[in-house]
């Protein structure tokens, strides 16, 4: 080929690659500047609620968390720092409140929730439930069968170490002298000096491994575990007895709505105990996807849940859903 015909290829090939260039354009990220700029997005997965008044918190699995000081209707983003992961949330007397990272610590915020304040966790290596009792002491479970106590907003802690393999998944003080906490091999311990010492009482029979636990007094409770078994005990932890589970879904978070044992798990499941049975709570656009966490707004007749998608949503206990929330 002479130089003409280099001429006409290069112009050919520039006449082709300005046409190329005419028809392609510069990518829109309007729509995914919009997602990233809403509050609560779609690969939020709500792990942890709490509540007090019309102030709700959420912890998500990727380290931020959403507050709404409008029962639910709106949020508000707050990311934290480092690599974080929200397993669980407890509000404290004075309205604080207190959440546990899976990356070794505790956090806190005002009951504002105006800013978040790390505190590291020496023990348990892995914490796995969080608690505030009545007296505004912190408490945090986990592995190696250990539980930490701090009364002084996490300056100090006091560590009970049971020397054992096992995990604690849930703690909870029922008043300022008795407390209970559930873990795996159908573990019970229980507390009736305030924390000074734990010690085991009774079992959970086959070697249950809890969920989600609630004590309503010192003598009655519930707990959660596999295939959507619930077990009962009027004998502060002595003996259990199964309950009816009419929904059939294990339930992951066990709570107090209006006076009234209720709990949220796999497939959408919204629960409560009626007459010695658990049975479903209806409610309006429900999603067939685990919910993972609930907290109880009792002066608004409503429940706010929270699971993966960013599943984020304020229930009515009534027969429709309450305004606002997100999905």
């Amino acid at each position: 080929m002479n130089h003409h015909g280099f001429r006409r290829v290069g112009g050919w090939l520039s006449l082709v690659a300005a046409m190329t260039a005419g028809c392609t354009q510069a990518p829109d990220l309007a729509a995914a500047r919009a997602e990233a700029a809403k509050p609560v997005q779609r690969h939020d997965v709500i792990q942890a609620l709490a509540s007090r008044g019309d102030v709700v918190a959420a912890g998500t699995s990727s380290g931020a968390i959403l507050a709404s000081h409008d029962g639910g209707r709106t949020w508000a983003r707050q990311p934290i720092a480092g690599p974080s992961s929200l397993i669980g949330m407890e509000v404290c007397p004075d309205g604080s409140f207190i959440a546990i990272d899976f990356y070794r610590r505790l956090w806190s915020a005002d009951a504002a929730l105006a800013a978040w304040t790390a505190h590291p966790l020496a023990q348990p290596r892995t914490a796995l439930t969080v608690h505030c009792d009545g007296q505004g002491r912190w408490w945090v479970a986990g592995s190696r069968a250990v539980i930490a106590r701090s009364d002084d907003q996490g300056a100090n802690w006091t560590t009970t170490d049971l020397q054992d393999d096992l995990q604690i998944t849930t703690l909870q003080m029922v008043d300022a002298r008795n407390g209970f906490a559930t873990g795996e091999f159908g573990t019970v311990l229980v507390t009736t000096d305030g924390g000074t010492s734990w010690a085991r009482r009774g079992a959970l029979p086959g070697e249950f491994y809890p969920y989600a636990a609630l004590f309503a007094s010192p003598a009655e409770g519930w707990v959660s575990g596999l295939a959507g078994q619930v077990l009962h005990t009027t004998d502060g932890g002595e003996t259990w007895t199964a309950q009816i589970h009419r929904g059939g879904a294990p339930l992951f978070r066990m709570f107090m709505h209006e006076g009234t044992p209720h709990a949220v798990g796999a497939g959408g499941s919204l629960v409560r105990l009626q007459g010695g049975e658990w049975v479903p709570l209806a409610h309006a656009d429900a999603s067939p996807v685990f919910l993972s966490a609930a907290t109880s707004l009792g002066a608004r007749h409503s429940i706010v849940v929270g699971g993966p998608g960013g599943l984020l949503r304020s229930l009515s206990t009534g027969s429709t859903p309450t305004p606002g929330g997100a999905q």
